[in-house]
């Protein structure tokens, strides 16, 4: 598929992935490449543009990441953003210095809108400043464009040879017409035509796996989330009845939502193979309450079953994975410390009987993915569906995993869900759950005291999960979802409610 291209190179700053995003959102496709890839393998995918990421670094330092120079003669506009910025104005000639105060969060920021970068944008506004150096001498041919009470430098360009660069954040919402100024970028300066949509997509990918697969046999394990759903989705609209898809129930789900992935699979045309292996999973959980051991038994045991039920089946040309654009950038970065452990690339068996894998959505973020699956016909339930771990309940259930507690987690679940739902909130926060603690307290139902579980509920607001903040959820509905709880499901009689943010926290609470 031939798109107009523009590379971010990655200096390891916490929004890489967001500038990424936030490119594609303006109908560009683009690639995260590390720094040190070769000037000349950055110039073989012919990019109308560059844009250089943040970064925790100092550029004086020796230590620090840096480019080869020719980039900036290549002829091919470049931004730097952050540490970008600094790392142009510095290789050029210019000097960047540490300065005795220091700019981090919202700054008022004044800018120059006869460049092209401001250009049809107010000439005063908010953005987001993360940075303790700043550029105190502007290389030769480049002038400042944009500045702060403390920071002469906010912005610079040199428009003859299109080298352009923001101190601040643009990508993040909290910059006022941040995206505008990207947009300015991408389309005044590198030439952007915008031809990244997902209808244009989905219709060229369609086309490109037919022609790979022909007659072919197709394998997917299906997990009922928006990325194998979506895939599913996609390779069923090429091949058809040539795709098999086995959807392991582990029985740690949500409250009906293996009847809802099974249905909505209903009359794609392909073969749909559904395994109800909820007691062989609760079997091997037995006594097991770390954590981890929990989901590598968990990993461990679906790729049993997916070996089991793939034997069944036959030779197969092609195994499908769902991975997505956050997964291979993450799995590529090398020095990121273990999170979590359940994330899907590379998690599939070797051993399963095909040739090789696709993995059709591994060029699309999360937004993309949702806005593919829409566009192939997916029900609302399914492309929206919250992200929920390859685990699933078993690390919303602190300690041992039963089949009583199983059960009570799915009915409070469903409770919370419904009423945040009902209350029009299910838009404005991002992700929200239960979680069934091991914690057990005194109660008082009626007449008798009771001794049972305490249920923790949790919401967050995020514009990339990589950070999030805890939701406000109105008190009225917490009340009605407490109330609710304690007197349709029996187990618990405590409930509370995590204002916890991440980071310190993460979003789930194994």
């Amino acid at each position: 598929m031939a798109h107009q291209t523009v590379v971010v190179l990655d200096f390891g700053g916490q929004y890489n992935q967001l500038i990424a995003r936030r490119v594609r959102e303006c109908a560009v496709y683009c690639e995260v490449l590390p720094y040190k890839t070769p000037l000349s393998e950055i110039l073989a995918k012919k990019p109308i543009g560059i844009i250089f990421t943040g970064g925790p670094n100092s550029v004086y330092l020796e230590s620090s990441p840096h480019v080869d120079p020719a980039i900036f003669s290549a002829g091919i506009p470049v931004l730097g953003i952050c540490y970008g910025i600094q790392l142009m104005a510095y290789t050029l000639g210019g000097h960047v210095a540490s300065p005795d105060s220091r700019e981090y969060g919202k700054t008022d920021t004044y800018y120059d809108t006869s460049s092209v970068l401001f250009e049809g944008l107010p000439e005063k506004g908010i953005s987001w400043m993360s940075h303790t150096d700043y550029i105190d001498r502007l290389p030769a041919g480049f002038t400042a464009c944009a500045h702060t009470g403390s920071c002469p430098t906010a912005a610079m360009e040199n428009p003859e040879h299109k080298l352009y660069g923001f101190q601040f954040h643009p990508e993040v919402l909290h910059t006022e017409n941040g995206i505008a100024m990207l947009r300015n970028f991408l389309y005044r300066v590198c030439g952007a035509v915008g031809d990244w949509t997902m209808e244009d997509y989905a219709r060229n990918t369609i086309s490109a796996l037919r022609e790979k697969i022909g007659d072919g046999k197709v394998l997917l394990a299906l997990s009922g989330g928006v990325d194998s759903s979506v895939a599913a989705a996609l390779l069923a609209k090429a091949v058809g009845s040539q795709l098999t898809c086995i959807f392991v129930d582990h029985g740690l789900m949500r409250k009906n939502e293996g009847d809802e992935v099974e249905a909505a699979f209903a009359g794609h045309g392909l073969r749909f193979v559904r395994v109800n292996a909820g007691e062989r999973f609760l079997g091997k959980l037995k006594g097991i309450s770390d954590p981890e051991s929990k989901r590598k038994i968990i990993g461990e045991e679906f790729i049993r079953v997916f070996e089991e039920e793939s034997k069944k089946i036959g030779k197969v040309d092609y195994l499908v994975q769902g991975t997505i654009y956050p997964d291979v950038i993450e799995s590529g970065a090398g020095d990121a410390a273990v999170i979590k452990s359940h994330h899907n690339v590379g998690g599939l068996p070797d051993y399963v009987d095909f040739k090789e894998i696709i993995e059709p959505l591994r060029l699309l973020f999360k937004d993309e993915t949702r806005a593919l699956g829409r566009e192939l016909g997916l029900p609302d339930y399914l492309v929206n569906r919250q992200p929920f771990p390859g685990p699933g309940l078993a690390i919303r259930i602190i300690g041992e995993i039963t089949p009583e507690k199983v059960a009570i987690l799915q009915d409070a679940d469903w409770i919370f869900r419904e009423e945040v739902a009902k209350a029009g909130l299910d838009r404005e926060i991002h992700q929200y759950f239960a979680v069934l603690t091991s914690m057990r307290s005194v109660g008082v139902m009626g007449d008798g005291r009771t001794y049972d579980y305490t249920l923790a509920l949790r919401g967050v607001t995020t514009t990339d999960f990589m950070t999030a903040d805890w939701a406000r959820i109105p008190y009225e509905t917490l009340d009605i979802v407490s109330r609710r709880i304690v007197n349709e499901v029996k187990g618990i009689n405590r409930i509370v409610y995590d204002i916890t943010s991440k980071p310190p926290a993460t979003i789930e609470w194994e």
